[in-house]
């Protein structure tokens, strides 16, 4: 027989999310890591946390209860639904003023329907025919930075313009404006922000990709931009929704790649003996599961997957009430032992492929295999290229994105 959870009392209800240990900027909080400990221990699967807008949606940190539920279409992505557990303000206000919703926040069949007009583009042979190119502006980009001032800035000088030039060659936005879009993407992920700074970074980011979008109804070329145009020219999409996907595109295809490029460089640098693994290998095969490690072991997506329960569901023996919130951060089941033994050290020689960094179910991460692709390509040339590469400050020093939608840092001293 199941249940519901009966309710926790407001006082024992703990905030999410949860502050890290400044110590270990790559660990879980240790309060979240204390409640998923917690729940591997208990019958009781589910804790309430409470978010920024006082409500009280299920936490649910355990791998498989995870992709139960990421996987089970009964939980809705939708944030226009009554009790969805909005990240912040902006999200919130931006549902509230009927903005074009982005696949990532549409059910099926409508979910399916887009994604399938995009998944072309993003096949692993499709991606892997990029590899030249990424190989080459990765090179381009470290040689500007050998010849510039030292200590450098690895965010502008690597991290955030590789991935900005790889997605804008895709998507056939021009490079030029590449400081303009990281700028209005970086504020409007932001949650020290008001919802008006964010909704407005938003809306002159969507009126950019509508423009461009317009331009290539006129002019199209071989890009991706152009092959939504053409499906908007066909009566398959909506300008707007065309406009949607374009912006969806354009932010997630630097913003979350930069952020980990970043972060795991900061993660190797404070693992000399990982790092000299990835240095000294000419092994494709290393390189791929050291990218893998490095995405279970950060899991940039820290504030977890949100849903909303459409029907009563059971899980773990116990019932989530239709129209309840759920938060699943896949940092705890990325960082669960009984699946990633010793998951608190970095193991370049894991197999972590099974990690959710990218999510799991119908809305896992399209682009995926370009993420992948861009980080191989940096680990196997930015330590050998530049093997003296070091911080040039100290690590409690560095301005971790704590307040971000994506983890980070705002930037990288390195020097060599």
């Amino acid at each position: 027989m199941t249940h519901a959870l009966s309710g926790t009392s407001a006082e024992a209800i703990p905030d999410f999310p949860m502050p890290r240990d400044a110590g270990c900027p790559f660990a879980p909080p240790p309060q979240l890591r204390q409640l998923h400990a917690e729940q591997l221990r208990a019958d009781q699967p589910l804790t309430k946390v409470r978010l920024w807008d006082g409500s009280t949606p299920w936490l649910v940190t355990r791998f498989e209860d995870q992709r139960a539920l990421l996987a089970d279409q009964r939980c809705s992505v939708d944030l226009r639904r009554p009790g969805f557990p909005y990240m912040n303000p902006a999200f919130r206000e931006s549902s509230r003023r009927g903005a074009q919703p982005s696949f990532l926040n549409m059910d099926d069949p409508e979910h399916a329907r887009i994604r399938r007009m995009l998944s072309g583009a993003f096949t692993i042979k499709r991606v892997e025919a990029l590899r030249p190119a990424v190989q080459r502006m990765t090179d381009e980009f470290i040689d500007a930075m050998l010849a510039g001032p030292n200590p450098a800035d690895l965010v502008r000088a690597l991290a955030l313009p590789l991935p900005s030039l790889v997605i804008c060659e895709l998507l056939g936005v021009p490079y030029e404006d590449h400081e303009f879009f990281q700028h209005q993407s970086e504020v409007g992920l932001r949650h020290d922000v008001s919802p008006e700074v964010s909704g407005a970074a938003r809306r002159a980011l969507l009126e950019y990709v509508a423009d461009q979008i317009d331009e290539k109804l006129t002019s199209p070329a071989d890009d991706l931009l152009s092959e939504l145009a053409t499906r908007v020219r066909d009566g398959d999409l909506t300008h707007q929704e065309a406009s949607a996907m374009g912006l969806l595109l354009l932010g997630a295809g630097h913003e979350t790649s930069a952020n980990m490029i970043a972060l795991s460089t900061v993660a190797l640098l404070e693992h000399p003996d990982q790092l000299a693994i990835i240095r000294d290998t000419d092994d494709p095969t290393v390189i791929a599961r050291a990218a893998d490690e490095l995405l279970r072991y950060l899991t940039i997506i820290h504030l977890g997957n949100r849903r909303i329960a459409l029907e009563d569901i059971e899980i773990g023996g116990r019932t989530i009430r239709a129209g309840e919130g759920l938060v699943i951060p896949s940092i705890t089941a990325n960082w669960q032992d009984d699946v990633f033994p010793d998951p608190g050290r970095l193991d370049i020689h894991r197999d972590a492929r099974r990690h959710q960094a990218f999510g799991f179910g119908i809305h896992q991460c399209l682009g995926q295999p370009l993420a992948r692709l861009e980080l191989q390509v940096v680990y196997a040339t930015l330590f050998r290229r530049i093997p003296t590469l070091r911080l040039a400050t100290d690590l409690e020093k560095l301005p971790f994105k704590e307040d971000g939608v994506v983890y980070g840092v705002y930037e990288l001293p390195v020097t060599w």
